[in-house]
């Protein structure tokens, strides 16, 4: 029986409106939280019951290498007043260049691009860090 070994973080593709956009450095931001409020029942005091009240999910973080000004397009249309909403995958890879995890979130769109820190002492890659806000993360 083969050993079920967990997947490498490095091997990942970010695809905007099933299309896919290379050269992301990193991902962050794929989660979901479910608050619950508390309640105490009358006569019961081994435990108290939790209730759901609402599933929220942070801000999807991007972060590449400056290469074009898709990005950078996008949310100045934002700025301007014109929100184009698009779905953004991650896809998690195995070994064998398969997928293996989908992770969707609906109607994003960009709130925050944050530009390269620029230093001339540095031969460090010029990188671009983009926030985008969703309605959601769904796995296929």
């Amino acid at each position: 029986m083969a050993r079920p070994d967990p997947y490498r973080a490095f091997r990942f593709v970010v695809e905007f409106d099933g299309t896919v956009a290379g050269g992301f450095q990193s991902v962050a931001g794929l989660e979901r939280r479910t608050e619950v409020e508390p309640y105490r029942e009358g006569g019961v005091n081994e435990f108290e019951h939790q209730f759901v009240v609402r599933t929220t999910y942070p801000a999807l973080v991007l972060k590449r290498g400056l290469a074009d000004t898709a990005l950078w397009d996008w949310h100045q249309d934002v700025v301007g007043g014109t929100v184009e909403r698009k779905t953004i995958s991650v896809l998690l890879l195995d070994e064998a260049g398969d997928e293996v995890w989908r992770w969707i979130c609906a109607a994003a769109y960009p709130t925050r691009w944050s530009g390269a820190e620029l230093d001339a002492m540095s031969d460090a890659v010029a990188t671009e860090t983009v926030e985008f806000v969703h309605r959601g993360i769904t796995r296929q």
